[in-house]
């Protein structure tokens, strides 16, 4: 099980690939850019027969965006060193003074010849003052901390 929870983490270390947070503006047009940091615990779940690791997910989001998230993380890595994940995540909170929630898809893959992260909010999934909420999650690993760059509209 340690194994399970060492892959994983090391997928979303993988996965987060290093960028410039840029000063928040406009952009797109109407969409917007909100940042901040969060902390993130991962719990593996018990899966005996399934050949993937399974991981419980638990964040909490500081700055721009306030709030929780909750969810699960499916990950998988052969022994050619491909590797793969794929987690559904419920955020509750705020983004910059507006409430509501919504759920974020994510992707990630790594191979020897490329890597991919892919995190957006699952068109209609939001609700209250986020209702029409549509846009992507960008994570930032650096020095052990996480941080995130949200490209939103409403």
């Amino acid at each position: 099980m340690q194994k399970i929870l060492f892959i994983s983490f090391a997928l979303m270390l993988v996965f987060s690939l290093p960028a410039k947070a840029e000063d928040k503006q406009f952009i797109k047009g109407n969409s917007m850019k909100a940042e901040g940091s969060f902390e993130v615990k991962l719990d593996p779940a018990k899966d005996e027969v399934a050949p993937a690791g399974r991981m419980l997910i638990n964040k909490t989001y500081d700055g721009d965006v306030i709030g929780t998230g909750v969810g699960q993380m499916l990950s998988k890595r052969t022994e050619s060193g491909v590797a793969v994940y794929s987690a559904i995540e419920e955020f509750v909170g705020s983004i910059e003074g507006k409430s509501g929630s919504f759920t974020l898809s994510h992707y990630g893959f790594m191979s020897k010849e490329t890597q991919e992260l892919k995190i957006e909010i699952v068109p209609g999934s939001g609700a209250g003052e986020l209702a029409s909420i549509s846009g992507s999650l960008q994570i930032i690993q650096s020095e052990g901390k996480h941080s995130y760059i949200l490209t939103y509209s409403l």
